[in-house]
């Protein structure tokens, strides 16, 4: 580990301002990018185990998840008919267009009734010590209502309009950690979410097959593949990440030097003919990706 050159690293005073720390995208070592890898070095594998769903989309669907040594863990979503007066991305909402807990295992068919009952009911509902996390989300009215109105004519949706919002639906909150009798965070017992934010990220890219599902079955017909790799899941409020940061400094000490070390060690490597090539096909990717962002700021 120490015979890798590497570069000084930047000084806190340049890298932990706020403007420095906001205008930062994803890397190999973010949460997602990770747990995408996990996923595929696990073999993890996949399986919609339950869809009642009527034609408005009201009901329930259950997401098997198991990696090769075994684990399983379930995303029970339950779709709701959220009238507009009461539509809200606020934290203090009480009613969503979809409602998701995250369990450990396959949940029976009476936790299913339990959580039907008590996961619409987010903060006001009670979870067992096998559910990890527990989300709601809210259509993007606007991409969502274009998406499943195209698919019910036929008709391909408009790419340029959905690219521009990113996403169908977004979270307006994703607990975990023993809020509202949900399982405590044990690295002991439970290995497989050990790293930070794991069980969380694994059920944000759960919902976002679900809100595919979800669409379809409302629009009728298949979102084209394409359309599905450039949306994602968007988030309305992370209003519970500043006084987390906060109150664990040794923790973001940790991600952010990790970062800034692999950002020394690119900037101390030497360069040679086939990692140039290599390095420019890699810098295009980005260059085209980064043209599709859309951003007020």
């Amino acid at each position: 580990m120490n015979s890798i050159p590497q570069a000084d690293l930047r000084p806190p005073s340049q890298v932990m301002r706020l403007n420095c720390m906001g205008a930062m995208h994803p890397t190999r070592l973010s949460f997602i990018p990770s747990l995408l890898r996990e996923l595929r070095n696990g073999k993890w594998t996949f399986t919609r185990t339950l869809w009642e769903m009527d034609s408005r989309g009201v009901g329930a669907g259950v997401y098997r998840a198991s990696d090769a040594d075994g684990n399983v863990f379930s995303l029970a979503a339950f779709g709701h008919e959220l009238p507009p007066e009461k539509r809200s991305d606020r934290v203090i909402a009480e009613a969503w267009d979809a409602t998701f807990a995250l369990c450990e295992g396959e949940p029976s068919a009476a936790d299913i009734e339990r959580l039907r009952k008590n996961v619409p009911l987010q903060e006001a509902g009670r979870c067992g010590p096998r559910e990890l996390v527990l989300s709601r989300a809210n259509k993007s009215a606007r991409a969502f209502n274009h998406l499943t109105e195209r698919l019910r004519a036929g008709k391909p949706p408009d790419r340029e309009l959905l690219e521009s919002v990113g996403y169908l639906m977004r979270t307006t909150a994703v607990y975990g950690n023993g809020k509202f009798g949900l399982a405590d965070r044990d690295p002991i017992l439970r290995p497989k979410t050990r790293p930070p934010f794991r069980a969380e990220m694994l059920a944000v890219w759960l919902i976002r097959a679900f809100t595919f599902d979800w669409a379809e079955h409302i629009g009728g017909g298949k979102i084209p593949p394409d359309i599905k790799r450039a949306l994602g899941v968007g988030n309305s409020t992370g209003l519970g990440m500043a006084p987390f940061l906060v109150s664990h400094p040794i923790l973001l000490h940790k991600w952010m030097l990790a970062r800034e070390t692999a950002l020394a060690r690119v900037r101390a490597a030497r360069i040679c003919a086939d990692s140039r090539i290599a390095f420019m096909d890699a810098l295009h990717s980005a260059l085209q990706n980064a043209e599709k962002w859309t951003t007020t700021d």
